[in-house]
C-alpha cells in the first residue's frame, strides 16, 4: 500500500519494566512496544480502508510495502468469508452438523475459489448429501486448474488409500464425521474440548487444530468465550522470543494471556489509540496471531533481535485488493461496525 514517511518520529518512551508472568520475570526486549505500536497502527489501516479514506493509510514503510492480516483474526479475508457464506450465507444450510461440516471442508482448503468451484460442481454442500467420487472430481478438476490449497496452512494429509493429497483430506473429513465429531464437538462445555477433539485426529496438529477451534466457534452452534483457551502456534511463539527472549520458553501460552489481560496498560503508557473492533478488545486469538504478525514485522524493524526460526525476510508484498465491504461478525459479540 502506498505509505506517507515524511511525518516525525514519535518521542521515544522509556523502556518497559519486567513484567511478571507466572513465577518468572522477564524482560522485554524493544520489540515488545514494537508489539502494541504495530497492533494500533495495523487496525488504523483496517478502519481507514473500511471508511475507503484516500492514500496513504499508514507513514510507517513496513506497513506500507509488505502484507500482514489484520490485528482482529476475525475481520480477515478467508474469516470473513467464512462467517458471511459458509456459515451464514445465501444456501449455507443451519443443521449443527452441515455447520461442522461445511467450516471444516472450507477450512482444509481456506481458499474461496476452491469452495465457490466445488459447490458449483456438487451443489449445496451438506454432511447428508456427501459423496466422495463427486467431490474428489471437482477438486480434480480445480486442481487442474491451479492450487485449491491457501498456502497459508500447510496441511499434510494423512494416508487413507487414495493418490491425490485432497482425496485422501476428503477420506478423513468423511471419517472425522462418521465418528461422531459433529456431536462431540456440540457437546464440548469448553474451547478445550473442541481442540481435544480436533487434534485426535491424524494430519491436525496443535495449530491446526487451535484454528479449527475458533472457526468452529465463529458459528451459531457453538458460544465460547474466545479468551477460555489458547495454542502459540510456530510464529506467535517466534514472535514471543523476540518481544521476551528465551525466558518465556515454555510459558507461551501465560505470556499470550498477559497481552489480552494488560493491553489497556500499554496502550496507555505508549499514548496509543486503540478502539479494538468496534469496542471489542483483543482476545487470545488475537494476541496470539498478533505475535505471528510481529514476528515477521521485527525482521525489518528490529532485524538484530533473535527469533527460533531464524527468517530474516517477509516473503509477501503488499498488493492493493478490492474495497473492503460492510464486515460480518459472530452474532453474540454484538458488534455494531461503524463504517
Amino acid at each position: 500500500m502506498p505509505f506517507a514517511d515524511t511525518s516525525p518520529a514519535p518521542a521515544a518512551a522509556p523502556p518497559p519494566s519486567p513484567v511478571r508472568i507466572g513465577d518468572r520475570v522477564l524482560r522485554p526486549t524493544p520489540v515488545f512496544d514494537t508489539y502494541w505500536q504495530f497492533a494500533a497502527e495495523r487496525q488504523a489501516v483496517y478502519l481507514a480502508r473500511l471508511r475507503r479514506a484516500p492514500l496513504p493509510w499508514t507513514a510507517d514503510e513496513v506497513l506500507g510495502t509488505h502484507r500482514f492480516t489484520n490485528v482482529f483474526r476475525a475481520s480477515d479475508r478467508v474469516s470473513q468469508y467464512l462467517i458471511g457464506v459458509v456459515q451464514r450465507g445465501a444456501g449455507a444450510s443451519a443443521e449443527p452438523s452441515d455447520v461442522v461440516f461445511r467450516t471444516l471442508l472450507f477450512k482444509v482448503f481456506n481458499r474461496q475459489d476452491t469452495w465457490e468451484h466445488l459447490e458449483s460442481r456438487v451443489g449445496p454442500v451438506t454432511w447428508r448429501t456427501f459423496d466422495h467420487d463427486r467431490y474428489r472430481e471437482a477438486l480434480d478438476e480445480a486442481a487442474e486448474r491451479g492450487p485449491i490449497y491457501s498456502p497459508a496452512y500447510v496441511m499434510p494429509a494423512p494416508r487413507l488409500g487414495e493418490d491425490r493429497k485432497h482425496a485422501n483430506h476428503l477420506r478423513l473429513l468423511a471419517r472425522m464425521m462418521r465418528d461422531g465429531l459433529a456431536r462431540r464437538v456440540l457437546a464440548a462445555r469448553s474451547l478445550g474440548e473442541v481442540y481435544g477433539t480436533l487434534v485426535s485426529y491424524p494430519g491436525i496438529g496443535p495449530f491446526l487444530a487451535f484454528q479449527y477451534t475458533i472457526d468452529l466457534n465463529y458459528s451459531d452452534a457453538l458460544r465460547f468465550d474466545e479468551n477460555d483457551f489458547v495454542v502459540a502456534g510456530p510464529g506467535a511463539k517466534d514472535g514471543i522470543r523476540k518481544c521476551f527472549g528465551k525466558e518465556a520458553t515454555g510459558i507461551e501460552q501465560d505470556v499470550i494471556r498477559y497481552m489480552v489481560d494488560s493491553q489497556e496498560e500499554h496502550f496507555s503508557r505508549l499514548a496509543l489509540s486503540f478502539p479494538g473492533l468496534f469496542g471489542r478488545a483483543l482476545h487470545l486469538i488475537d494476541a496470539q496471531n498478533l505475535f505471528c504478525e510481529v514476528d515477521k514485522y521485527a525482521r525489518v524493524r528490529h532485524p538484530e533481535v533473535a527469533g527460533i526460526s531464524g527468517r530474516s525476510r517477509i516473503k509477501q508484498k503488499y498488493r492493493p485488493g478490492p474495497p473492503l465491504t460492510a464486515p460480518v461478525f459472530p452474532k453474540r459479540w454484538g458488534l455494531v461496525p461503524a463504517v
